[in-house]
C-alpha cells in the first residue's frame, strides 16, 4: 500500500536581494530587488506502508521544505502530493490526526510553564483521544521514554525535550511520522535511545517514517532505503547497501592478531578469496569485514553524484 506519493513536486519563492554597502542598503528602502529561489525541482518518490526512509542532503537541499509540504504546512508551487490518500495542504482534521511532524530543533512548542502531563493532556483534547486509549498509550510511552510527567517544560534538558516531543506526537498513534533531525544536539546515549524508540514504534505499530538527519548513525540503524536530495533534485533513491556498493568498490577487512589490529582495503570481488587466505594464518584471532564509513559514502555522493 502506497502511503506517500510525490509527483513532480516543485517549490519556488521570492527572496529579497541584499547588497553590501550603505548606498545599496538605502536604495533597497525605496526599491527592493528580489530573486526567485527554486527550493524543489521536479521531485518524485513514493513510500510504502511500514517503510522507514532516510531523506538525506546537505543544508539547503530541500529536505525540510519537502517535510513541511508533506505535513501540510506549506503549499507547493507545482506538483501532486498525497499522504494517506489526502492532499496535505488541505489540512483536513481527519488527515492531521493520522500524521506527526517532529522537528529536533523545536520538539516542544506552547507554554513552557506547563508540565509534561499538562502538555500531553492538551494533545489528548486536541486530537480527541479517548481517555482509556490515552492512559494505555501514556503508560507505554512513559516506560519507553522515561518521562517525568510532573516537570515543567522549561526545566527539561534538550534530550528530555526531544523525548517529550516524541511522546506528544505519538500520544494519538499517528500512522505516518515525519522526523526532521530527531537527534540533533543530543549526546550519544540520548541519540541511541531515540533511535531505539523509533525502531520499536515502527515494529509494533507498522508506522511509516520519513527521516532527515545529519547523523549517519540515525540513517544506518533505522533506514534500509535512502533518498538523496541536493539543490532541490533527487540524486538517488534506493537501498542504502546498494549506494555503498555503487560508490565504493572496496570493503574494509579488520584483522586482529597477537601483534595488534590491522586494516586492509580490499576490492569487493576479492573479499571472499582474501578472507579465506587470511584465515589460514594461525596468528589471526579475529577477522571482520566492514562497509566503508557511511559518512564518506554520503560525502562522495554529494561531491561526485551517484
Amino acid at each position: 500500500m502506497t502511503v506517500v506519493e510525490v509527483d513532480e513536486l516543485a517549490m519556488s519563492y521570492r527572496a529579497p536581494v541584499r547588497k553590501g554597502g550603505l548606498r545599496a542598503a538605502l536604495g533597497s528602502l525605496v526599491r527592493r530587488e528580489y530573486k526567485t529561489v527554486q527550493a524543489l525541482d521536479q521531485v518524485s518518490f513514493t513510500i510504502e506502508k511500514g517503510e522507514v526512509v532516510g531523506f538525506i542532503g546537505p543544508n539547503g537541499a530541500g529536505k525540510t521544505t519537502t517535510m513541511k509540504i508533506l505535513s501540510g504546512i506549506l503549499h507547493p508551487s507545482a506538483g501532486r502530493v498525497t499522504v494517506l490518500g489526502d492532499t496535505p495542504w488541505q489540512r483536513r482534521s481527519t488527515f492531521l490526526k493520522r500524521i506527526a511532524f517532529v522537528r529536533g530543533s523545536q520538539p516542544v512548542g506552547g507554554s513552557q510553564e506547563l508540565t509534561v502531563m499538562d502538555s500531553l493532556e492538551y494533545q489528548r483534547l486536541l486530537y480527541d483521544v479517548a481517555r482509556p486509549d490515552f492512559r494505555r498509550t501514556l503508560d507505554e510511552l512513559q516506560e519507553l521514554l522515561d518521562l517525568q510527567l510532573d516537570r515543567q517544560l522549561r526545566a527539561l534538558s534538550l534530550g528530555e525535550r526531544m523525548r517529550v516531543g516524541l511522546a506528544m506526537a505519538l500520544i494519538y498513534r499517528p500512522e505516518v511520522l515525519f522526523l526532521d533531525e530527531p537527534s540533533i544536539g543530543l549526546d550519544v546515549t540520548a541519540g541511541s535511545q531515540i533511535r531505539e524508540f523509533v525502531a520499536d514504534y515502527v515494529r509494533t505499530t507498522g508506522a511509516t517514517v520519513l527521516l532527515t538527519s545529519h547523523y549517519m548513525a540515525d540513517v544506518a540503524s533505522l533506514c534500509p532505503r535512502l533518498i538523496l536530495i541536493d539543490q532541490g533534485k533527487i540524486g538517488y533513491d534506493g537501498p542504502l547497501a546498494e549506494l555503498s556498493a555503487r560508490l565504493s568498490p572496496y570493503k574494509l577487512i579488520r584483522i586482529t592478531t597477537r601483534d595488534g589490529v590491522q586494516d586492509l582495503r580490499v576490492r569487493r570481488d576479492e573479499v571472499a578469496q582474501t578472507t579465506a587466505r587470511l584465515l589460514q594464518n594461525g596468528d589471526v584471532i579475529d577477522l571482520a569485514v566492514e562497509e566503508p564509513p557511511l559518512e564518506k559514502v554520503i560525502d562522495q555522493a554529494y561531491r561526485e553524484g551517484v
